[in-house]
């Protein structure tokens, strides 16, 4: 069960959904959990899926389209701020404090791909979330710098900036925006080469599998400075005093992430690795999902339990 609502982040309002217990009532409180997307995602993709299975488990889940992308506002459209992503997951906080049926010393936090890595970014500065959790984890500045495991060499990230910059005087001078593909748009741009990742991606994104309307396959390029320049992982040690738990496939070209990220934690820690999943595996096959969503469901229901 679930139901579309809307919030504020600053002055933009977001899309949403309230995914909700099969036995909900309003007179009840429960425990809730704030989803984040990946990437190039909406709330209509995996992490609507996930949402709608943790629900029936006894969550109230929010799923959201992220600022300037889907049923969200925000220009210019398809701006990937990572600054932007963690803001929307604590105006989503705020938002679900407001609601009667919230127990709001009972959230948490989840995202995928690079949800994940907003998700742990959020987390360690938004101690309102009680646990916080990913599934094939990425974080978004990482993943710039150190590309499925190969670190970027910096006059690669410092020729990208001068070609941002160079950009950004041309659309300031009236040049049409320009914008990127998240994954390769057709099977002609696939070949022996392309990382599981991004082949993979472009079967769920781009075919009938999961593709959706609102989900375009692109961003701005002139994003691409904030996007390098951030980092998910540098203050995990320190501020990440809540219980974690990163779940991985054990093919996944992003498993390494994961891995960073247990290891920098300090506190209560669970890395739950899938036997035979990949990256994009983990969003929608069963045998994977079913697996995640029972890890998940155990984790939530003890670290957000009634203390």
């Amino acid at each position: 069960m679930k139901k579309a609502t809307t919030f504020k982040n600053k002055g933009l309002k977001m899309a949403a959904e309230i995914h909700l217990p099969n036995d909900f009532t309003e007179t009840s409180t429960y425990p809730a959990i704030v989803c984040i997307h990946p990437a190039g995602g909406v709330k209509e993709q995996t992490i609507g899926l996930y949402a709608s299975r943790l629900a029936k488990n006894g969550f109230v889940v929010l799923t959201f389209d992220a600022s300037y992308q889907g049923e969200s506002e925000g220009l210019p459209r398809y701006l990937e701020d990572p600054t932007a992503r963690v803001e929307d997951a604590r105006a989503a906080a705020d938002f679900l404090s407001t609601l009667p049926y919230i127990d709001t010393a009972r959230m948490g936090v989840f995202g995928i791909c690079a949800g994940g890595g907003y998700a742990i970014s959020v987390a360690q500065t938004e101690h309102r979330f009680k646990a916080v959790a990913t599934v094939s984890a990425s974080p978004m500045g990482e993943g710039f710098r150190n590309f499925l495991g190969n670190e970027t060499p910096a006059p690669v990230l410092l020729d990208m900036l001068t070609k941002v910059g160079e950009q950004r005087t041309a659309e300031a001078e009236g040049a049409e925006p320009l914008y990127m593909h998240w994954v390769p748009e057709t099977k002609e741009e696939i070949n022996e080469n392309t990382p599981d990742l991004l082949r993979e991606g472009h079967d769920y994104y781009r075919t009938p599998r999961a593709q959706h309307p609102n989900s375009v396959n692109k961003y701005l390029f002139t994003g691409t400075d904030r996007m390098m320049a951030f980092s998910a992982f540098d203050q995990i040690s320190l501020l990440l005093t809540q219980p974690i738990l990163l779940i991985a496939g054990s093919k996944a070209d992003t498993k390494f992430f994961s891995d960073q990220a247990y290891s920098l934690a300090c506190g209560e820690k669970e890395l739950f690795v899938v036997d035979g999943a990949t990256h994009i595996a983990l969003y929608d096959i069963p045998q994977y999902v079913d697996q995640a969503v029972g890890k998940l469901t155990e984790f939530y229901s003890q670290k957000l339990a009634v203390s």
